[in-house]
């Protein structure tokens, strides 16, 4: 819940109560306190550059409207749009470099049609060169570099790769998996500490200083909690290491992402399919292709897949990522304009359907602006609970340089038959979620030697204070 220092209390761990006291669930609480405190101290400035990027991200959708509506709109609405084979031959005409990788027809009335480029020198290797051409007229409109699978332009491009890695490659990955690992252990820590003060939190009324800036923490933290929970496991499914571990597992339970077969069928598959390097009409051409996949009930907005070699059919995808998903696949040899494989989205199986819509969800896609603005206001929630945090640090220490920690001990309190299942669930959940782990088992060993360090410096002081009596 939080993401900075614990909305914790002052006082020091209490002693355990018995395994027959009712309060023995209070027995976790200190624990949890002690945790809530240092992973929301150590891990907070991740939070903190997580949720302002996040921030940007969310809003960059609808700002891309702006920047690029010369390039994203029509100047006219015509009464006949063109073939999309001389819509795309006109984007070649403008643009002859590279080589077709996908065509996305223009999906409304005013909306202009994009032919993907790959391969063009001067634009990222993982990116492609998007020509937009007016449907119309077949004027071509402009021309920018785009990346992935929902049409980023260099605006949110730029956005979304400082969220994601900071501009530092896979090495700087590692800082929003760090973020992502700890989000949802520390809004889980907030929770349990929020309930375990049976409403005392909720009083803002009347109440000042350190006291207050708690109650505001615990509030919009238990509020915002269930958001961060899913912000966290949604945003570890496509991490380097733990979204590894997610893929490999799904796979295992058969729940991986299905794709089409996009081999071409017949015993003539391939026959006749050749075009001139660079262009996208192979064999039967883009518009019978079109209207293949329009016959098995694939509409707009769709991706044509030109074939990747003379034994390989064409593939029409949806790209729709708003409510209701529109993720339905058709295959479609290029010799005969046969459908030879359609995917339905329906067909997922069930961890595919909700990890596609925990993406879509996480990025703002699945529910438009509604969607974005949640998404805002959960980055502005972190981003307060995490100064709201670091006050009650510095309130803590009753206005010092630094807040005082919370007490050592707080393992001992918890019963073996509380602490060790626990402890298991924490290992395992360690090896699956691994800038999980890593950092905790750090922590673990850092705390230990520094407690055996001020362990022994209080035997000497002890047995040099009794010398010298």
């Amino acid at each position: 819940m939080s993401t900075a220092p614990s909305p914790a209390t002052d006082e020091a761990p209490q002693p355990a109560a018995p395994a027959s006291s009712p309060g023995r669930r209070a027995t976790l609480r200190p624990l949890v306190l002690r945790l809530h405190f240092y992973a929301g101290l150590l891990v907070a400035p991740f939070l903190l550059v997580a949720a302002l990027t996040g921030f940007l991200y969310a809003g960059s959708f609808q700002a891309e409207k702006f920047v690029y509506a010369d390039e994203l709109t029509v100047s006219a609405v015509g009464d006949r749009k063109l073939p999309i084979s001389e819509q795309v031959a006109a984007a070649r005409e403008a643009h002859p470099e590279g080589t077709v990788s996908a065509v996305r027809p223009s999906p409304v009335s005013d909306a202009t049609t994009r032919v993907l480029l790959s391969g063009v020198e001067g634009v990222d290797p993982d990116h492609t060169l998007a020509v937009f051409v007016d449907p119309y007229t077949g004027k071509v409109r402009g021309a920018l570099e785009q990346y992935g699978s929902t049409g980023a332009l260099p605006l949110r491009t730029w956005i979304d790769e400082l969220h994601r890695d900071l501009h530092l490659g896979e090495t700087g990955r590692l800082y929003s998996e760090l973020a992502a690992s700890w989000l949802g252990v520390i809004a889980l820590g907030g929770l349990v500490l929020w309930f375990s003060r049976r409403g005392a939190l909720r009083r803002l009324r009347g109440t000042s200083g350190r006291r207050r800036t708690l109650g505001l923490h615990g509030t919009l933290g238990a509020w915002a909690a269930a958001g961060f929970l899913f912000l966290s496991a949604t945003g570890l499914t496509w991490s380097t290491y733990a979204g590894a571990n997610i893929d490999e597992l799904r796979t295992s339970l058969g729940q991986a992402t299905p794709s089409v077969t996009a081999a071409a069928g017949g015993e003539h598959g391939g026959h006749g399919a050749s075009s001139s390097a660079g262009d996208a009409e192979h064999g039967v051409g883009l518009d019978k292709v079109l209207a293949a996949a329009r016959a098995e009930g694939l509409g707009d907005p769709v991706e044509i897949v030109p074939p990747a070699d003379a034994s390989s059919a064409y593939v029409v995808k949806q790209v729709q990522r708003s409510w209701p998903e529109k993720q339905d696949s058709a295959a479609v040899d290029p010799t005969t304009g046969e459908v030879t494989d359609v995917l339905r989205f329906a067909d997922y199986p069930v961890l595919a359907k909700l990890t596609r819509w925990g993406i879509d969800l996480h990025t703002g896609s699945l529910f438009g602006l509604v969607n974005q603005i949640a998404l805002m206001l959960l980055a502005l929630s972190l981003v307060l609970l995490i100064v709201w945090g670091y006050r009650m640090w510095w309130q803590r220490g009753r206005g010092s340089a630094f807040g005082r920690p919370i007490p050592r001990g707080a393992w001992q309190q918890v019963p073996p038959q509380i602490l060790l299942p626990c402890a298991a669930a924490v290992a395992v959940l360690g090896y699956f979620v691994p800038l999980l782990g890593i950092p905790l088992a750090a922590f673990i060993a850092v705390d230990v030697v520094l407690g055996e360090i001020a362990h022994r410096r209080g035997a000497r002081t002890r047995t040099s204070g009794a010398d010298a009596r």
